[in-house]
């Protein structure tokens, strides 16, 4: 189920109802692509169609951002909690090690992946990483052959949106992996380098507020987040 915020698509559906569908793609060898939205992208998408038609094309759009939540209770629409990048990746990775589906690693400082996947080993010890590949390696076709040698199902790409998105969409019918997640800063946090919010504020969708306490300077990101809103429910009343 798919409902549309300010023209871009966006699941309805949660964590526990998404990850059957996503696996269910690998049994059908089905190529997809699961992008996160948030406010901030539909933004940047209604100045730029490119961006827009690589949102819309992807065959998930995750709810990450307690605004498409509200844009989503404004337009009355079925939008109920979010979906966050971050937590999509570490329940695939989860449901990957249960069901023994191999994961790639691809983007990060040099170090950072490898960091990432012996986190990821430590939380789920049936995990199978079949390989990891810096965001460095000039030479795609080499990082290519890598991924396709390593023959995984899953491939994570921690690049930074939209460069990651375009990178999987300008290379995925040459690739193995079935499934395909651009996870930005994901390695990171998993390494240990960057910290998320504490998970009190986690729960209550209000991460934002605890990166504007600790970045002040994002508030002229965040000042977008009320314009968001007065957009949707404009758009509603038309």
């Amino acid at each position: 189920m798919k409902e549309t915020v300010l023209g871009i698509q966006v699941n309805t559906e949660s964590y526990d109802e998404l990850l059957p569908k996503v696996f269910a793609q690998i049994e059908k060898q089905e190529k997809s692509l699961i992008v996160a939205i948030n406010p901030e992208k539909i933004i940047k998408a209604k100045e730029d169609p490119a961006l827009k038609e690589l949102l819309n094309k992807a065959e998930f759009q995750i709810p990450d951002g307690i605004g498409v939540i509200l844009a989503s209770k404004i337009q009355k629409g079925n939008i109920t909690s979010r979906v966050t990048g971050v937590d999509m990746m570490m329940r695939l990775c989860e449901e990957a090690a249960k069901r023994q589906k191999p994961i790639f690693l691809y983007g990060g400082k040099p170090g950072v992946a490898d960091q990432a996947a012996e986190k990821l080993k430590e939380l789920y010890p049936d995990i199978q990483i079949v390989g990891t590949q810096d965001g460095y390696e000039k030479d795609q076709q080499k990082v290519i052959d890598k991924i396709n040698a390593a023959k995984p199902d899953l491939l994570f790409v921690a690049m930074g949106s939209p460069k990651q998105e375009n990178w999987i969409n300008a290379n995925r019918n040459q690739l193995h992996p079935t499934i395909y997640q651009g996870v930005g800063g994901s390695f990171d946090v998993l390494a240990g380098n960057v910290q998320r919010a504490p998970e009190a504020f986690q729960k209550v969708g209000m991460e934002w507020f605890y990166r504007l306490l600790k970045e002040p300077h994002r508030i002229k990101r965040q000042i977008k987040l009320p314009l968001f809103l007065l957009e949707v429910a404009r758009n509603q009343r038309k």
